[in-house]
């Protein structure tokens, strides 16, 4: 089997962990039957249109060429970071397993907690959500532009650039860094945290050798979290946080969607047993909010 994965240390340390379980038989997954151990997959980097800085302001961006390389045959399996991943798939493929979700929270690195930041601290992030939850919870933070992969990031804290960053914990975490502390003030985004493996729609051995890796609870927050996002119709240029909690068939899911200034935001929070109908009842009810304003603005 081939797993094809973006060549970031973050990606290729997700995309090894994957192929590490599919070669155990699925050691660590729940919700699937194991079997005996299988030779480890071989590991494909595909460079995405995102790497090389094209398709800017497209969520697609981080994607695309892989699921290029799946329909093409180059790769059997792609290992995405399920955040990353539009809410429409590409024709002729599908998602066949999530392993159990990491920490899906952000982390502040580099202070304590926001309420220690001092007055006008400058905080550095690329993602206009957490921009826009920071500044609705600390309209003084100076909050700055912040790019690169996650050493980078680190690199550019420790040299004094900011007083404080924000990353998930999640890719911290799998990375072996200090995972910072976690913003509990913050809606993450849909799908942070979680692993998304795609195939071709049909691949019958491929479904069949992740089984073992999926976990239900997971890939019901995150069936939730996704029915929000296309009921919204959001991008990635859409200040949105949606996080599920499963617990039993409980589902609990939270929304955040505002401006980038943090000037105007909506939350809802609502409970149920269905995922697809969770995700569109709160789209509902935030559309009934105003959220189409804050969409369109």
């Amino acid at each position: 089997m081939r797993i094809g994965t973006r060549g970031s240390a973050l990606a290729l340390a997700q995309a090894r962990l994957i192929a590490g379980l599919i070669a155990q038989g699925g050691a660590g997954g729940r919700g699937g039957a194991g079997g005996g151990e299988v030779a480890e997959p071989e590991i494909v980097v595909v460079s995405t249109s995102g790497d090389r800085g094209e398709s800017a302001g497209e969520k697609a961006r981080w994607v695309d060429a892989i699921e290029r390389a799946l329909l093409e045959g180059a790769i059997d399996l792609a290992v995405h970071s399920a955040k990353d991943v539009p809410a429409e798939l590409a024709e002729g493929l599908e998602l066949v397993a999530c392993p159990a979700r990491a920490d899906a929270r952000d982390a502040l690195c580099g202070a304590g907690s926001l309420a220690a930041l001092p007055p006008r601290a400058r905080v550095g992030t690329s993602s206009l959500r957490r921009t826009a939850q920071l500044r609705a919870l600390r309209e003084d933070l100076e909050i700055a532009e912040l790019r690169g992969n996650v050493d980078t990031r680190l690199r550019r804290l420790a040299e004094g650039d900011f007083d404080a960053i924000v990353l998930a914990r999640a890719g911290l975490q799998r990375l072996g860094r200090d995972a910072g502390a976690p913003l509990d003030e913050l809606v993450p985004a849909a799908g942070q945290g979680t692993l998304a493996l795609q195939a071709r729609a049909g691949e019958e051995a491929v479904t069949a050798a992740v089984a073992p890796l999926r976990d239900r609870d997971t890939e019901t927050a995150l069936a939730a979290e996704r029915s929000l996002v296309r009921a919204l119709g959001a991008d990635c240029h859409t200040a949105l946080g949606a996080h599920a909690r499963v617990a039993g068939r409980r589902i609990e899911l939270r929304a955040w969607i505002g401006l980038a200034d943090g000037s105007a935001w909506i939350a809802d929070e609502l409970a149920g047993e269905d995922p697809e109908a969770l995700g569109a009842e709160v789209a509902r009810r935030l559309l009934a909010m105003g959220a189409r304003e804050l969409l369109g603005a």
